[in-house]
């Protein structure tokens, strides 16, 4: 089932005395009765649909008290994906949001060669409702995860709810932990990696750390489990970059194991010493994914206020291999 239009008015306020001068997309992102990112209102500044006293401005504009802003909220196309019956492990549903467990495999979006089979799909066939976002392929989608990542995913019903998560996550107030099991032994048992991310000049499908178009990622760890060849690592996301994750550990030469586009599959167990290779093959053989799997997920209601904890063991793929290496491997 597709989610319908929904019918907006604009929105008017006046902004109070006294009030600091500052930036208006800052000033209407940070605001907390404006469902908008601060991405979303520089774009609806640069469509004249955000003004200023009736007239046009930039989004540098200082924003002074009393003045008039007028938003126009306009009606979200229907999608175009269809829903499909396919399986979903739903963690935890209410009318605002749901929590939903992905299988490692499935594309959490419709995009370029992946319009069917997708989460968005599914999710389309078994709510009645769900939020639009500023993609129409994406719509309930609050973040995503990688197709060969399993775990944890935040579900939007309602526009409102959306963008007050979307907020949420800007300012970090979504906490999203994985469990990782990275190729060799970190030097220290729990640190910090900050480096930025973007696009790969090289393979634009993958991303690199770079100074070069890139964004500031942030990255959490503590050690778990130290095997023979392996560390067993609790990861948290300060930010969400595309495959933050998966690039940090690489950049670190410690990919995480099973990584095929980022050297953690045949690439890193070449250089195994003769008597590691054996259990890398057995390994190898037991997964055909990154050993990535985001297990917990906290954040506070959106409506109702209540803080939200869930926690999703790893799947048998992943299980087997932590079994493995426990019996042999430690």
């Amino acid at each position: 089932m597709n989610p319908s239009p929904i019918k907006t008015s604009p929105l008017e306020l006046t902004v109070p005395f006294p009030t600091k001068p500052q930036r208006l997309d800052s000033y209407l992102g940070n605001h907390p009765d404006i469902p908008l990112t601060r991405t979303q209102v520089q774009k609806f500044i640069e469509t004249g649909l955000i003004v200023v006293n009736n007239n046009i401005v930039s989004k540098k504009y200082k924003v002074l008290s009393g003045d008039k802003i007028t938003i126009t909220l306009l009606p979200h196309p229907p999608t175009e994906i269809k829903g499909e019956n396919l399986p979903l492990d739903i963690v935890y549903e209410d009318d605002f949001l749901a929590v939903i467990n992905k299988p490692s495999g499935m594309v959490t979006h419709p995009g370029v060669g992946n319009k069917t089979g997708t989460l968005v799909n599914a999710l389309l066939y078994h709510f009645q409702k769900l939020s639009h976002s500023s993609d129409r392929e994406r719509p309930g989608i609050v973040h995503r995860l990688d197709k060969n990542t399993s775990g944890l995913l935040l579900i939007a019903k309602d526009d409102q709810v959306y963008l007050k998560l979307q907020q949420a996550l800007q300012k970090r107030e979504i906490k999203r932990t994985y469990l990782a099991l990275i190729c060799g032994h970190l030097k220290e048992d729990k640190g910090i990696i900050d480096l930025p991310i973007g696009r790969s000049l090289k393979n634009r499908k993958k991303m690199t750390v770079t100074n070069l178009n890139s964004r500031q990622a942030i990255t959490h760890y503590q050690l778990l489990e130290r095997y023979r060849s392996y560390d067993l690592l609790e990861v948290t996301l300060q930010t969400g970059r595309t495959h933050q994750i998966r690039v940090h550990f690489s950049h670190l030469g410690h990919p995480i194991f099973g990584d095929s586009d980022y050297g953690g599959r045949e690439k890193w167990h070449r250089g195994l010493f003769a008597p590691e290779r054996p259990l890398a093959k057995k390994l190898l053989a037991t997964i055909s994914r990154q050993a990535l799997h985001a297990f917990r997920l906290e954040f506070i209601h959106p409506i109702t206020g209540e803080k939200c904890l869930f926690e999703k063991k790893v799947p048998d793929d992943f299980k087997a291999v932590l079994d493995i290496l426990k019996k042999e491997g430690s």
